[in-house]
């Protein structure tokens, strides 16, 4: 099992930045990721990362805007959200697995074993 434990959302007017950050520990993880959740919507893929090849993936929602990248000294990922939209408003949640899944997988939130509790991120217009 890998705890998780998430920091660094609020509310940003659009235009604006925020990082979030994700903090492991536990098991040894193959792949992190970031996964966000509106009001009244599923639970989507923001974007995730290899632990061992640096290997990142990224919605194409979010593309060009977000950045995904980590600290092994820390066993932490950090989500950078720049250029935010209102339409990014959602709950934030850090996603772990121990396993390896091809890279088509690691959209899916069925990949991942252990999440965080979300971090609410809110942009205004």
């Amino acid at each position: 099992q890998v705890q998780l434990v998430e920091s660094g959302g609020g509310l940003v007017q659009a235009g604006g930045s925020l990082r979030l950050s994700c903090a492991a520990s536990g098991r040894t993880v193959n792949t992190m990721a970031w996964f966000r959740q509106a009001p009244g919507k599923e639970r989507e893929f923001v974007g995730a990362i290899r632990w061992s090849i640096d290997s990142t993936y990224y919605a194409d929602s979010v593309k060009g805007r977000f950045t995904i990248s980590k600290n092994n000294a820390k066993n932490t990922v950090h989500l950078q959200m720049n250029t935010l939209k209102p339409e990014d408003t959602a709950v934030y949640y850090c996603a772990a697995s121990v396993a390896f899944y091809p890279g088509s997988y690691v959209y899916r939130t069925a990949a991942y074993d252990d999440w965080g509790q979300g971090t609410q991120v809110t942009v205004s217009s």
